[in-house]
């Protein structure tokens, strides 16, 4: 991998991390294309590096609303703000287990075919297409205004939680959008769009940030697959490149994710799936 190819990869993930299509199963599309060839242990290495990229974009551009959360949090003040950061806790919870006990699992999935990713990005259109044409619980605030329900701060109930952090432990398979997955399992559940797309996008910096200080470990430790095989320059060039279109790009797609019909979305999966099945 040369850096114009990093470059390439990088402008991708930033651009497709805030959309419901599934950022890493463009990452195996874009490699595929380019003619590239990583083991698994190399492509989720080199993804997770682009991941931290936008997951920092999202704290720069949310810093608003991700400071108070902190400050909330780490000095105990038991509000709504620590209420919410505690339920991002709890969502992170599922994909750990994952994290921890299959990992390699998870890496066999990764540098392969694009049979998966065809697959994958097609049950991420039936997951948003069900989200939109068949939910039938009502709105949370519409059970917060005939008095059924009390309002959880910020929109996002512990339930809302715990089932959108199962979600989140399901998509670690490319081509299965994670904020596709989370937004839609909120959605059906109940919970109003804009507050599961924020919160979506919130509750992947803890498991994004564990998984790139494990690998930051490896890299002091001089075992790093991604360092060994494809070097610093592309990496540095893929992370700057992910960082500055996920700046670019993360409140256009986050006004798109909360107003946008996510049926559009579900369209452009099935297409981009039959596309990767048939290649």
């Amino acid at each position: 991998m040369d850096w114009i190819d990093a470059l390439i990869l990088g402008l991708v993930q930033g651009l497709a991390e805030y959309l419901p299509i599934s950022s890493s199963g463009h990452l195996e599309i874009c490699r595929e294309v380019l003619g590239l060839q990583l083991a698994g242990a190399e492509a989720l290495e080199f993804d997770t590096a682009l991941h931290v990229a936008t997951v920092l974009s999202t704290i720069v551009v949310l810093w608003r609303k991700f400071v108070p959360l902190c400050v909330s949090f780490f000095t105990w003040r038991r509000d709504d703000n620590f209420s919410y950061v505690c339920k991002i806790l709890v969502s992170c919870i599922p994909v750990a287990i994952v994290g921890v006990f299959f990992k390699d699992t998870v890496e066999s999935f990764f540098g392969g075919s694009l049979t998966l990713v065809g697959c994958c990005l097609l049950v991420t259109a039936a997951l948003l297409s069900f989200a939109y044409f068949f939910r039938t619980r009502p709105t949370l605030e519409q059970a917060v205004a005939d008095g059924s329900s009390k309002d959880p701060g910020h929109g996002v109930r512990w339930i809302d939680a715990v089932a959108m952090g199962i979600a989140q432990s399901i998509a670690v398979l490319p081509g299965l959008s994670r904020s596709g997955t989370t937004i839609a399992t909120g959605i059906s559940m109940g919970a109003r769009r804009s507050a599961v797309a924020e919160f979506s996008f919130f509750m992947v910096i803890i498991p994004i940030l564990g998984e790139a200080l494990l690998n930051v470990m490896d890299m002091a430790s001089g075992e790093s697959a991604v360092i060994n095989t494809i070097g610093w320059l592309p990496l540095t060039v893929g992370f700057v490149a992910s960082f500055v279109s996920g700046c670019a790009a993360c409140k256009w797609m986050i006004e798109i994710v909360k107003r946008g019909k996510l049926v559009w979305f579900a369209v452009y999966c099935v297409a981009m799936g039959l596309v990767c099945i048939l290649w």
